[in-house]
């Protein structure tokens, strides 16, 4: 299976927050537990504040493709670039704001907070290597946003 992008975006609104479009990858026919999804926010558009709890809890993963954003977590805020992601947990407030003069692109992956086995695979072990404080990967900071005062 195959899809073009933006082949079958809609534009949708989310949370309170301003128009965008999406891209629901498949229809959500992936066979995966989890929704893969492409957003295109335009300039100063935003997600809207919220949190994903009890029965509809969700955990929520961002990468931006293209652009910068504003990303929230809780009392965290970042501003994020292409290729920076980030991860919002089942009940955390969370927010992301198209802080840049273009399009925002970004992929958003969601579903149901859980695990499965992934040690068998070389790739995983090869992540947890990184991560490790003996093979420490590579730490990009980008400056704290911090919110203007009114």
């Amino acid at each position: 299976m195959f899809e073009i992008r933006d082949e079958f975006s809609f534009d949708y609104r989310m949370h309170e927050g301003s128009a965008l479009k999406v891209n629901h990858h498949f229809g959500g026919d992936t066979k995966l537990p989890v929704a893969i999804q492409t957003w295109v926010i335009p300039p100063g558009g935003f997600e809207g504040f919220h949190r994903h709890e009890g029965l509809g809890a969700l955990t929520e993963f961002y990468q931006v493709l293209s652009g910068s954003a504003r990303m929230r977590i809780g009392k965290q805020a970042r501003e994020l670039r292409a290729g920076d992601s980030a991860l919002a947990p089942a009940g955390v407030d969370h927010d992301l704001v198209n802080s840049g003069n273009e399009e925002l692109r970004v992929l958003v992956v969601w579903g149901p907070p859980g695990r499965f086995e992934m040690s068998m695979f070389g790739s995983h072990q090869k992540a947890q290597a990184a991560r490790s404080t003996e093979h420490p990967g590579p730490i990009r900071a980008h400056e704290e946003f911090r919110p203007e005062k009114p």
